[in-house]
């Protein structure tokens, strides 16, 4: 996995994840891999994947079963998709509203690039 400087890098393998949550990879109830494994898989230090598995765990997408494993959470799509969106309108769409002053471009110029992003989409 390629890491970006900007971002601690267990909050980017927390994204990856939710991001596997959302694409349907792994599904409510079932067993995620354990840390060891997934430390292989991106290549990172177990401690790395304990800090995005504790993240996770803290925003209720997965659980601990004590022995087991971490699984997902029941409604954690719901979950993820209620964060991301929260943390877009709060984050981003402010600084994209402000390059759009700053560039003159009208939000009927970005409906049309959006309607025509959906389509072909």
């Amino acid at each position: 996995m390629k890491f970006k400087e900007s971002k601690s890098i267990y909050l980017q393998i927390a994204d990856r994840i939710m991001d596997e949550i959302l694409q349907g990879i792994y599904k409510e109830e079932e067993r995620i891999p354990s840390v060891r494994e997934y430390a292989a898989t991106v290549e990172v230090n177990a401690n790395t994947m304990v800090r995005a598995y504790d993240y996770l765990q803290g925003m209720e997408i997965i659980y601990n079963k004590r022995g087991i494993g971490y699984f997902v959470e029941n409604e954690a799509k719901e979950k993820i998709l209620s964060f991301r969106k929260e943390t877009f309108v709060n984050n981003e769409l402010p600084d994209m509203f402000r390059t759009m002053k700053m560039l003159g471009i009208d939000i009927n110029e970005i409906s049309r690039l959006y309607e025509h992003f959906t389509e072909n989409d």
